[in-house]
């Protein structure tokens, strides 16, 4: 007999679904509380960090280059204090396959797919991980289809978006393109369990170990280049994958004293699920529209667990302007000689800033570069703003208006990140936990599960619990 495929019987399998297209069950690993055995889902994989290392050098993946980016230095200490500004260094992910640093999540999905013997691949994503699927599928043999949430009401889609699909399709997916809204899931969903593909899930634990090995890589190239770990990583925070697995990574090559800062771009203001303002925004990825909903609950994914959960790894938040991150992309080609997109240029613009507290000696590191291309370039960001009535203004950043006005830096002596209340997020994170699992009277594996969670302690959580 046939299944229902309405809204509500596709959403009511999804947990079904997801298991058939995970090969996972999550239920191992609950509690039947808060808590969940976080860890054990990470172990679930059975991947060793050296296995994943292989798997990736297998399709021109990993060992990307760590490049000093020494104009982009020497700038930032014109504007520091006196032996202020320390070496800047960016990770070089362009450099692998598809041309970000999605391929790692990618490489490790498709094969744990390829090895459990499903035909096909699925992923939902209008960023650069469609295109590390696709890339990575074709590699290894499997069909692959991309979901993008990509036009408006009206059908426009904006450039960096539409140029994913290109590219995804040009490695040989196929792309279903949605509308904003509620029906990017369903129709995931609907695909999955039509297609019997597997769920290459940015969230699921194969996609997270395979960022280990980035954070592993900084380490170990910093030692070997400078004979030191960082002072500081940072990170681009969108879905929060990023910060996890860098972080994951650096922790078990030992330098458990570098700290890591996650980077997003403010876009307060602006709801990332409207249809009047999803084009209101001139930067499509690594953005507080994402960034603060799957930092504060990282359950509401397409998974039901998210081996994702940033607040467990990061010290810092801090936010940057889509005004920063063009300047900073358009810097980085005159004074670096390098063409790079906004994702990274978007930590990027925060080490610039962060560089300036640091002394000269110690050492900062942007954790991503990403592939540029037309629609990823300034000018059609800009050009697209002005089409839907934005602002474009040199001035002072911290003046910017999302949705109203793009303002770049009049100088560089306007770059200036701000430090978002980290722990407003923490506690916020807690309430929705205890929100969502119906539970007034947590109990001490709850409280413990949180204080990892938040990376804070046991006392923290209580008065938080205590002020519900």
């Amino acid at each position: 007999m046939a299944l229902a495929k309405d809204y509500d019987s596709v959403m009511g399998r999804s947990n079904d679904i997801m298991k058939e297209a995970l090969g996972l069950d999550y239920e191992e690993f609950e509690s039947g509380s808060i808590a969940f055995d976080y860890e054990a889902l990470m172990k679930s994989t059975e991947y060793t960090l050296d296995e994943i290392n292989r798997i990736q050098s297998r399709t021109g993946v990993g060992n990307t280059p760590l490049l000093e980016l020494r104009n982009l230095t020497e700038l930032a200490r014109k504007y520091a204090k006196p032996g202020y500004g320390a070496r800047i260094f960016a990770k070089d992910e362009a450099a692998n396959a598809s041309g970000s640093f999605k391929d790692r999540r990618a490489a490790c999905a498709v094969a744990h797919a390829k090895k459990l013997g499903y035909k096909g691949v699925i992923a939902a994503t209008s960023g650069n991980y469609g295109a590390a699927v696709a890339s990575q599928a074709a590699m290894q043999g499997l069909e692959c289809v991309i979901c993008q949430e990509c036009f408006d009401s009206h059908g426009v889609g904006q450039p960096e978006i539409i140029e994913k699909a290109r590219k995804c399709e040009a490695l040989g997916a196929e792309v279903v393109q949605l509308t904003v809204g509620p029906e990017l899931f369903y129709e995931f969903l609907s695909i999955l369990e039509d297609k019997g593909y597997f769920n290459a899930s940015l969230y699921s634990p194969f996609g997270i170990a395979g960022i280990e090995t980035l954070g592993y890589e900084i380490a170990v190239q910093c030692r070997e280049k400078l004979g030191k770990d960082p002072a500081m990583v940072v990170c681009t925070n969108a879905g929060g994958g990023m910060v996890t697995g860098t972080a994951r990574g650096l922790i078990k090559a030992g330098a458990k004293d570098t700290k890591i800062v996650a980077a997003s771009i403010d876009l307060t203001g602006l709801h990332m699920a409207s249809d009047k303002q999803f084009n209101m925004k001139s930067c499509t990825t690594g953005h507080t529209g994402f960034g603060v909903p799957y930092a504060t609950d990282p359950d509401h994914s397409d998974v039901p667990r998210s081996a994702a959960r940033p607040l467990r790894y990061m010290d810092r938040y801090v936010t940057v302007s889509q005004g920063e991150v063009m300047y900073m992309t358009e810097a980085i080609a005159n004074l670096e000689g390098i063409e790079r997109g906004p994702a990274g240029n978007t930590s990027l613009a925060a080490a610039f800033s962060l560089a300036q507290e640091l002394p000269e000696d110690e050492i900062i590191v942007v954790s991503e570069t990403e592939y540029t291309g037309a629609g990823k370039h300034v000018q059609p960001q800009l050009s697209f703003a002005r089409d839907n009535g934005i602002e474009v203004l040199f001035g002072n950043p911290k003046d910017e208006k999302p949705g109203v006005n793009v303002i770049l830096p009049k100088d560089p002596s306007f770059f200036k990140c701000v430090d978002a209340d980290i722990n407003h997020f923490r506690a916020s994170l807690i309430k929705k936990a205890c929100k969502v699992h119906n539970v007034t009277n947590p109990t001490q594996a709850d409280l413990e599960f949180l204080a990892a969670e938040t990376k804070t302690n046991v006392d923290f959580v209580k008065d938080v619990i205590k002020s519900l």
